[in-house]
C-alpha cells in the first residue's frame, strides 16, 4: 500500500493561543510553504473559528490550500443549509474544500447546542444522504423520516462532485463510513487500530455494493512542539486520556517530530495515507511549528 499517495496537513484544533490572529498565521502560512490543507474544528463552546465559515474566510485568503473540517457535526445541522453553503465553497474554490462530518460533539457539553429531531444516528445517517443528494442531483425531492424536500436544489453545485468522509471508531461509525461514505477521518486512534478499522469499513463498503477508495483513510496525529512544557505534556496526557481512558496516552501522541515520522510510518504501512497533524498543546511561535512541520514530516508526502 505503500504507492499510495500520502499526504499531510495542519490543523488548528484547540492549540491556538489566540484564536484570531493564531487562524490569520496557519492560513497564511500554510499557503506560503506549500503545505497540503489546513482543517478547521467544530467546538461551539470554545473560541475555535466556526469551520464553515473558516473554510470561506480562507478561501477567499489562498490560491492552493486545501480546506477541511475536522470534523463538523452534521446532526443538528439543516443538511440542505449544510449542502448549499459546501456547493457554493466547492464552486468558489474548486477542488480545495473538504468536508468530514461527526456524529457528536467531543464533550457532553456541547450536545445541547446541536438538538436532533430523533435518534442521533438515525439523524445523521439520513443528513448524510440528503446533503449528497442535493450536491449531485439538479432536483431533490425527499420525503424521510426526518426530513422533508420538495423539488429542492442548490447551486451552483460544483463541477466534480464532493467527497463526503466521515470520522468515528466505534464498529457502527466504521460500518457507517462504508455504507454512506468516500473516506474516513479518525482521531485518537493508534497505527493498530486504524489498520483494523479500514479492514471493517472495506468490508462494509463490500457488503453495500460500494468503494471507498484505497487512499481515502486517514488520521489526526498529534504532536508535542518541541518547546512543550511539563505542563502542557501533563495536561495533553489529560485531555487524551479522558477521549480514550482505554489507551495509554504515550501511543496517541508523538513526544517529538522524530516519533511523528515513526507514527506516520506504521499508519501508512497499515494502509492510512492522509494525516491532519495538531500540535498536542499550543506553540510559542506557528511560524516555527510551520518551519518544523515542512522540514520533518514534508519528506513523507508521495
Amino acid at each position: 500500500m505503500t504507492d499510495l499517495k500520502v499526504r499531510l496537513g495542519l490543523g488548528a484544533g484547540l492549540a491556538l493561543a489566540d484564536p484570531l490572529e493564531d487562524t490569520r498565521a496557519l492560513v497564511d502560512g500554510c499557503e506560503r510553504r506549500g503545505i497540503d490543507s489546513l482543517w478547521f474544528p467544530d467546538r461551539i463552546a470554545s473560541d475555535a473559528v466556526e469551520p464553515l465559515t473558516a473554510l470561506g474566510w480562507a478561501a477567499g485568503r489562498t490560491q492552493h490550500l486545501k480546506l477541511g473540517t475536522g470534523v463538523v457535526v452534521l446532526p443538528g445541522r439543516n443538511p440542505a443549509v449544510v449542502a448549499h453553503q459546501l456547493a457554493s465553497l466547492a464552486a468558489l474554490a474548486p477542488r480545495r474544500i473538504l468536508p468530514s462530518f461527526g456524529l457528536q460533539p467531543a464533550t457532553r457539553s456541547e450536545r445541547t447546542a446541536y438538538p436532533v429531531p430523533g435518534p442521533r444516528a438515525a439523524v445523521f445517517e439520513e443528513a448524510l444522504v440528503v446533503v449528497r443528494r442535493l450536491l449531485t442531483e439538479e432536483v431533490v425531492t425527499h420525503h424521510g423520516r426526518f426530513f422533508t424536500l420538495d423539488a429542492a436544489s442548490v447551486g451552483p453545485r460544483p463541477a466534480k462532485p464532493l467527497d463526503l468522509w466521515l470520522g468515528g471508531l466505534v464498529p457502527a461509525a466504521l460500518e457507517r463510513v462504508g455504507r454512506l461514505a468516500d473516506g474516513w477521518l479518525a482521531s485518537f486512534v493508534t497505527p493498530a487500530e486504524a489498520t483494523g478499522a479500514r479492514t471493517v469499513i472495506a468490508d462494509a463498503a463490500d457488503a453495500a455494493g460500494r468503494e471507498v477508495e484505497e487512499d481515502h483513510y486517514g488520521t489526526n496525529l498529534l504532536v508535542l512542539p518541541p518547546e512543550a512544557t511539563e505542563d502542557d505534556v501533563e495536561q495533553a496526557f489529560a485531555t487524551t486520556a479522558r477521549r480514550r481512558p482505554e489507551v495509554d496516552p504515550a501511543a496517541l501522541i508523538a513526544r517529538d517530530w522524530a516519533e511523528a515520522r515513526r507514527l506516520v510510518g506504521e499508519f501508512v504501512e497499515g494502509g492510512i495515507t492522509k494525516f491532519v497533524v495538531r500540535p498536542a498543546a499550543a506553540p510559542p511561535r506557528w511560524e516555527d511549528f510551520l518551519d518544523a512541520f515542512v522540514a520533518e514530516l514534508g519528506p513523507l508526502e508521495t
